[in-house]
């Protein structure tokens, strides 16, 4: 009878549990919040739904670059793998770098004091109290997640279910309970028409904010069952399971409330939801928004560490980072690090600063990952199970925005960007220290 291999990751995430993490890791609570960046920059309703499709679109478009890098690399690591191989060992090292100190780390604690802060909706809790809060889910569902990837995956998939399910409640109750409200649309006044192509670029961006997250199913690669087929088809399913909930839902926060309010709430889904149901409907949308959060923080701390557990693999990382629990199967070292890592970015409130300095980094290495592709088409022998829909202008297009993303952020604030690229390339010296080290270590006697 064959004995199991304790030391490798056990493949329990099928197409369902792909689509969910695609779905769960997207919808957080920009979703909530956003659609009012996007209206101040675009204050038009036909506008303001291009803008959500346009950022959609253009999402779909990334995730059809990861479609078919992922049915080529089957190893776990995702966007890592695809850089390293693509291009060189120090680009894929760069995007984990970033991904550990600030990005990834980042949107855990960023998210989880949201969490927080909704919970404190329901309990009073001060200061300390959101931290030891958001810090508690993070412990949890890493916690979770050690236990195996089947329970964090299927736990993800259950919350992922019950997220949409409300929501497609809000689209159905805006729409019946709307239409006893005013009719704003009666007037025919649709907003402005004369916004500038700046403005249109600048609400993109607001948008692709609420769409980030859509490349993280490719780290789990090795837990799932016939990668190849599966990631390809959860990243393209779930990509558009979010986009037309984005849409419905702008749709009815400017069927429901007057273009103004949806521009200047802070609030929007709870004023929208007050609008349908009166003053309960904010605690309503509060306990959507921690259910949500919820949500995307298990899907987060799900993906990370197989990145960093890819990097120990290949010895750019501690090599304690990549080992397998014997019992659970899973990257425990890998969980525990980034969980530490991120609870104590919610203890220091560092988190924001260095998050709103370096998020806009990761679309230099999207741009890339999509140049990349290009290069691997000329490789021969190259096996891929999928091959990209519209191919080269879909992957060319992707290129492009990618890096007017990044200049718009260069030109709009250099000081910060120059502090944000600096925190990037501090990797590299890095880099070739820990390049210098696996040499020695593998080096034949």
């Amino acid at each position: 009878m064959p004995t199991e291999n304790t030391s490798a990751l056990r493949r329990a995430i099928g197409l369902p549990q792909a689509t969910a993490l695609v779905v769960g890791t997207i919808i957080g609570s920009s979703i909530f919040v956003q659609p009012s960046a996007v209206t101040r920059l675009v204050p038009s309703v036909p506008g303001i739904l291009l803008v959500w499709g346009a950022s959609g679109i253009l999402t779909l478009f990334g995730a059809l670059v990861c479609a078919e890098l992922a049915s080529i690399f089957t190893r776990s690591g995702g966007v890592y793998v695809y850089l390293k191989e693509a291009f060189s060992p120090v680009l894929g090292f760069l995007w984990g770098w970033a991904m550990f100190w600030v990005m990834h780390s980042g949107i855990i604690a960023a998210i989880s004091v949201i969490f927080a802060r909704y919970v404190a909706y329901f309990i009073p809790l001060g200061a300390v109290g959101v931290k030891a809060v958001a810090i508690a889910c993070i412990v949890v569902l890493s916690a979770i997640n050690i236990l195996g990837v089947k329970p964090g995956a299927m736990l993800q998939m259950l919350i992922t279910i019950g997220k949409v399910f409300a929501i497609v409640l809000i689209i159905v109750a805006g729409f019946v309970l709307g239409s006893r409200l005013p009719e704003h649309f009666a007037t025919g006044d649709l907003g402005a028409t004369d916004f500038g192509g700046g403005d249109f670029l600048l609400a993109m961006i607001a948008g692709l904010f609420a769409f980030g997250g859509w490349h993280m199913v490719t780290y789990n690669a090795e837990e799932t069952i016939d990668p190849r087929k599966t990631i390809p088809r959860a990243l393209i399913l779930g990509t558009v399971i979010v986009t037309v909930c984005y849409m419905a839902m702008n749709a009815v926060y400017l069927y429901v409330l007057p273009l103004d309010q949806v521009a200047s709430s802070t609030r929007i889904a709870a004023d929208a939801a007050d609008a349908l149901v009166g003053t309960g409907g904010g605690s309503l949308m509060a306990g959507l928004v921690v259910f949500s959060t919820f949500g995307a923080v298990s899907g987060i701390i799900l993906a990370g560490p197989r990145v960093y557990y890819a990097m120990a693999q290949d010895g750019l990382l501690f090599r304690w980072a990549g080992r397998i629990h014997p019992r659970f199967r899973t990257p425990a070292a890998a969980i525990v690090l980034q969980g530490v890592w991120a609870s104590v970015l919610v203890t220091t409130g560092t988190y924001r600063e260095l998050f709103t300095r370096v998020i806009y980094t990761e679309w230099i290495f999207f741009g890339l990952m999509a140049v990349g592709l290009f290069l691997l088409r000329r490789r021969p022998h190259v096996e891929r199970a999928y091959r990209i829909w519209g191919y080269p202008v879909v992957p060319a297009l992707f290129v492009v925005f990618s890096f007017v993303i990044v200049i718009n952020q260069v030109v709009s604030d250099p000081g910060e960007s120059a502090v944000g690229l600096a925190l990037v390339a501090a990797g590299i010296p890095v880099y070739y220290l820990w390049a210098g080290k696996a040499r020695q270590r593998f080096k034949p006697r």
